[in-house]
């Protein structure tokens, strides 16, 4: 048998080999499905609540290696369906598995195997050839139907048509839940698949009907199928609008109707994102919920996730220095140039720019730089927000969503900005790099971002595609398309909302134009995305709605020996506040202002080191007294070099 192995590497071609060696092993524990083995396949399956479908492989296999990207796609495709159907593989190249996959008389690769849920006794069937997406997803939902109503996996629900009997009766009457009537062609798989992509979600029930029961069309006067008509809790009924008559957009509007919520899985299968930082302790409870629209991008949620990043998630460093401070530097750059609007946020993280530039220390107090942000110095139009204020990424319930959607937020928003102004970062340092928005994200997740497990899935996300990335437009989509992989991994898991449950964003409803399908499954198409992100996320479609205003700072307090020349308020106005030509640089007068950040109780911050008023008072002294003596010297030695010169005359006459 190891002869046949060895065989089999020899017989591949150089790239399948390379492929092989690189891979390591064709599916690992991020694929959605279940890896068996020898010693797990018999208690995984006999103990197991739903059907199996199997694919017995090799590793050393060519077309394995092939399809192994196929057999992923189905099982992300019907990852909601695994409480009724699940996917497993097993892989007949490893030793440990060859007695397995002879008594399951495997003999030709790959081979698959179904298994319906039978209490008794499962019983393996071969699954057919027809290897497509479409016609394996069809053969599992016929797993399913096979099934007698004693035997049906305990959480599949009916997938027969219900009659106009059944369902006329229902119109009219209140629910604690929406009813979905699909109504479809005799032959048509949507109903069935739409019923198993909603498996997952509570609050709505979906009930399958053929068009060929004419009671039930006539009565709902439908045309066109398949067609969804929607049953509302208050009784209430109506055909739902669909862009597409496809699958993927039926599940979607169903998913987002409202109190349609994902159950959580009982234990998080996914720990990164489990941990989130998304509130202030006592701050998020106690806030009104805030209508927002799902088309708009708020400025609140910007100012929020610059808020919790300078003044929490920083807090936790004491000093930057060396590394730490390169990243954060170019983090401010980055904002500064970017970051969309203008207004007092611009000219914070413009002065703070400007402010860690003009530092010749390598070590800074992190107090400085809070000292900055809080505008301690009283810098006219400096302002950041001191609180938190979730618009569109407000959660259910505090520590959902909150900072980490902002944190993406912000990113996206840049990569569009970057995008738009490509000259923007000429001059910075960060020009030079291919894709300066995802360097910078990339650098300071793996730095300071709170969430370590979080970051370590970041980074190596970054380490596999990053580096392909070639120009701004692949910029905004890499990031995209990262988001959605994150959102997709922890879909059902503690961190997701159940209101707002991780699904393929845009959604159906935002962008309709963005899906397709091809092959009978869901594909995105990118040029239609990149439109979509880059008017999404343009500074056209910011809203200011609840974002923080800035206070009215009060006059500083005049010393009574200068009130007699004292500039009046329209003065003081006119010589502080004079227009901006650009987002170059602050104001000359602020500027030096820049370089004595002011602390608490009329300290001075000069150049990071902390000074109070007598100290200041004692340099001034001392520099009068210096020039004095200078001046006294000065005047003496011109005096005693007179009398020399004169002296020096008459001895020579």
């Amino acid at each position: 048998r190891a002869s046949y192995v060895q065989r089999g590497f020899a017989l591949m071609s150089p790239r399948l080999l390379r492929l092989v060696s690189g891979a390591g092993r064709l599916y690992t524990e991020e694929d959605p499905l279940v890896i068996l083995s020898s010693g797990s396949l018999k208690s995984a399956v006999t103990n197991s609540s739903s059907a199996w479908l199997i694919q017995f492989f090799s590793s050393w296999c060519g077309h394995c290696i092939q399809y192994s990207s196929t057999w992923k796609a189905l099982a992300q495709d019907v990852k909601d369906w695994q409480d009724a159907v699940s996917v497993g593989v097993l892989d007949c190249a490893q030793e440990e598995n060859f007695d397995v996959c002879k008594d399951y008389s495997i003999k030709f690769y790959p081979t698959f195997k179904v298994r319906q849920h039978v209490p008794a006794a499962g019983v393996y069937t071969d699954a057919g050839a027809d290897r497509s997406i479409p016609s394996v997803r069809q053969l599992m939902v016929n797993i399913l139907q096979n099934h007698t109503n004693l035997d049906r996996p305990k959480h599949c629900p009916p997938l027969e048509p219900y009659s106009a009997a059944q369902l006329l009766p229902l119109l009219g009457q209140r629910s604690d839940h929406y009813t979905a009537i699909l109504v479809e062609e005799p032959d048509s798989y949507v109903g069935r698949e739409v019923i198993l992509d909603l498996l997952q979600y509570s609050g709505v029930q979906v009930k399958r009907a053929l068009s060929s029961d004419r009671p039930l069309v006539d009565a709902l006067k439908l045309t066109a199928f398949p067609s969804i008509y929607l049953l509302h809790p208050n009784g209430t009924h109506a055909h739902l609008h669909s862009e597409k008559p496809l699958r993927f957009f039926f599940s979607s509007l169903l998913r987002t109707l409202p109190g349609v919520q994902r159950r959580l899985k009982s234990s998080s299968t996914s720990s990164s994102g489990a941990s989130q930082v998304g509130a202030l302790p006592g701050k998020q409870n106690t806030e009104p919920w805030r209508d927002f629209d799902r088309s708009k991008v708020y400025m609140a949620d910007l100012e929020s996730a610059l808020h919790y990043l300078l003044r929490v998630e920083l807090a936790t460093h004491n000093t930057l220095e060396g590394e730490e401070l390169k990243i954060f530097k170019d983090l401010v750059t980055l904002v500064a140039k970017l970051y969309p609007g203008g207004g007092s946020v611009v000219k914070l993280m413009e002065t703070l720019s400007d402010w860690l530039l003009s530092m010749p220390l390598q070590r800074i107090p992190y107090q400085a730089v809070l000292d900055l942000v809080d505008n301690k110095m009283r810098i006219s139009g400096v302002f950041l927000g001191a609180e938190l204020r979730w618009v569109g990424c407000q959660g259910s319930r505090a520590g959902l969503r909150g900072y980490p959607c902002s944190l993406w937020t912000l990113f996206h928003v840049l990569t569009v900005q970057h995008d738009a102004n490509p000259t923007a970062l000429d001059n910075t340092g960060l020009e030079a790099e291919v894709a300066p928005v995802l360097q910078v994200m990339r650098r300071y997740i793996r730095t300071f971002f709170g969430c370590r497990e979080c970051g370590r899935h970041f980074e190596q996300a970054a380490s596999v595609g990053m580096d392909n990335v070639q120009n701004r437009e692949q910029q905004i989509l890499w990031l995209w398309q990262q988001h959605n992989r994150v959102n997709m991994r922890l879909a059902g898991s503690l961190s997701d909302d159940p209101l707002f449950p991780k699904a393929p964003w845009p959604s159906p409803s935002l962008c309709a134009s963005c899906h397709e399908e091809k092959n009978g499954i869901h594909v995105w198409n990118q040029d239609n995305v990149l439109r979509f992100l880059r008017h999404h996320y343009a500074a056209s479609n910011l809203s200011p709605e609840y974002s923080v205003t800035p206070p009215r700072l009060p006059a500083p307090p005049v010393p009574k020996e200068h009130e007699g020349g004292v500039r009046s308020d329209s003065e003081k106005k006119s010589s502080t506040q004079t227009p901006r030509p650009g987002r170059q640089a602050v104001k000359g007068e602020e500027r030096r202002e820049v370089v004595g950040v002011a602390g608490g109780g009329g300290g001075v911050w000069l150049l990071g080191l902390g000074f109070n008023s007598v100290d200041m008072s004692l340099c001034v002294v001392l520099y009068v007294c210096s020039c004095l003596f200078l001046m006294l010297l000065f005047f003496f030695f011109k005096v005693r070099s007179r009398r020399w010169k004169l002296r020096s005359s008459r001895l020579h006459v």
